[in-house]
């Protein structure tokens, strides 16, 4: 099973650049999108209903905003578009697909990088959000939760890492939500299962050279509960082209 998550940072951008094109190429079963930047009535193009997919959309009520996407392969049995929280839900970040027992989820964490008011907000939902992932731990479901989670972990995960620990996405308290997740060994880091070198990013800076350089960060993720640790066989990140300021993260499952 091949699971590929893209921050498209506008998946019309994304469909210009040949993201579809590519995807197509990839034989994959579920690709999960963030930040598509639409709502659905604007999507006219059957480029964004891939062929051999399932398609679903879950839009931010703000135009040209937030929004995450799921395509599959198969039909998913349930679809659940939002968490149930309504000022998260309005922004479009969340939705998940259920196969029998295994949930594959979407997510786009909220980034605090614009100021105190949405920092504040990504704090609210980290807060919620772990209970959320607690109470899953427990529920007999195995998950894959892709996307951009807007946090670097550890050193390892990005270039600049003294400069930005008093920066959003590297701040002590994200990475001790981190450390939380994934301290009781419910929830693991597929790419990390697999990869442990340096230099491994998802996203880069449109300042500088910073893609040139590989000077990045590695914010996106699937992270997978716990029966899964085994399931993952195979990991990349996909930088031969440039759909967007993040890059596919694909990993593949023995499922």
């Amino acid at each position: 099973m091949r699971i590929i998550t893209l921050n498209v940072n506008g998946v019309r951008s994304a469909e210009r650049k040949g993201f579809f094109t590519w995807m197509q190429q990839q034989n994959a079963d579920v690709v999960c999108l963030q930040e598509t930047k639409a709502q659905e009535h604007q999507l006219d193009s059957e480029f964004f209903y891939p062929g051999g997919y399932h398609c679903f959309y879950h839009d931010a009520e703000k135009k040209g905003y937030s929004g995450v996407a799921i395509y599959c392969k198969n039909q998913p049995d349930e679809l659940i578009s939002g968490v149930g929280w309504p000022d998260v839900d309005s922004e479009g970040r969340f939705i998940e697909a259920q196969f029998g027992n295994l949930s594959v989820i979407s997510l786009y964490l909220p980034s605090g990088s614009s100021g105190e008011d949405r920092q504040a907000f990504k704090f609210s939902f980290m807060a919620r959000f772990m209970g959320y992932l607690n109470a899953c731990s427990e529920n007999g479901r195995d998950y894959i939760i892709c996307g951009d989670w807007n946090i670097a972990h550890k050193e390892i995960d990005l270039k600049n890492w003294r400069g930005n620990r008093k920066n959003s996405g590297f701040l002590p308290e994200e990475r001790a939500w981190l450390d939380e997740l994934f301290g009781k060994g419910q929830w693991l880091d597929a790419f990390r299962l697999i990869n442990q070198e340096e230099g491994q990013y998802t996203w880069w800076s449109n300042r500088g050279q910073a893609w040139a350089k590989n000077v990045g960060w590695r914010i996106d993720y699937q992270i997978i509960s716990a029966a899964l640790k085994d399931k993952a066989v195979a990991t990349s990140i996909y930088k031969d082209q440039r759909f967007s300021d993040h890059a596919p993260l694909i990993v593949d499952y023995d499922l």
